[in-house]
């Protein structure tokens, strides 16, 4: 039975980059919606929604490259969590600026939709991950 740098060995083989993961390539685009949506949100919310929004969304792409790059399965694991975090965060601020009325329900949903497929993505791999243990 392989020992756990050996599983960790495996899992960078078929992804030698987190670049190569199409969960992480899928973070990128959601980051550019955040950045554009917010951009037409109050200036009031500069260091409020506007920060929380764009550090949630850059959050997820960032764990999922941080915890491929760690030297354990176990590490990688946690990173997606904070990762499917971060999805959860943004999920719920994107509704609460539309309940504040600094966008409508129309303009968010792009980034719903890649949010909803990022869940999935996220907890595919988790288990996957954790099944290998």
């Amino acid at each position: 039975m392989p020992g756990q740098n050996e599983k960790v060995a495996q899992v960078k083989t078929k992804a030698k980059s987190y670049k190569d993961l199409l969960v992480s390539q899928k973070g990128i685009p959601l980051v550019t919606k955040v950045y554009r949506l917010t951009q037409g949100f109050p200036d009031a919310e500069k260091f409020g929604l506007i920060s929380q929004m764009r550090r949630a969304a850059v959050s997820i792409p960032s764990n999922i490259a941080e915890g491929q790059a760690r030297h354990t399965r176990k590490e990688f694991v946690q990173f997606i969590s904070h990762s499917e975090g971060s999805v959860a965060e943004l999920e719920t601020q994107v509704i609460l600026g539309v309940e504040l009325g600094f966008c409508t329900l129309e303009e968010t949903e792009g980034i719903t939709s890649l949010t909803t497929e990022l869940s999935k993505m996220l907890d595919s791999l988790r288990q996957r991950l954790e099944a290998d243990d």
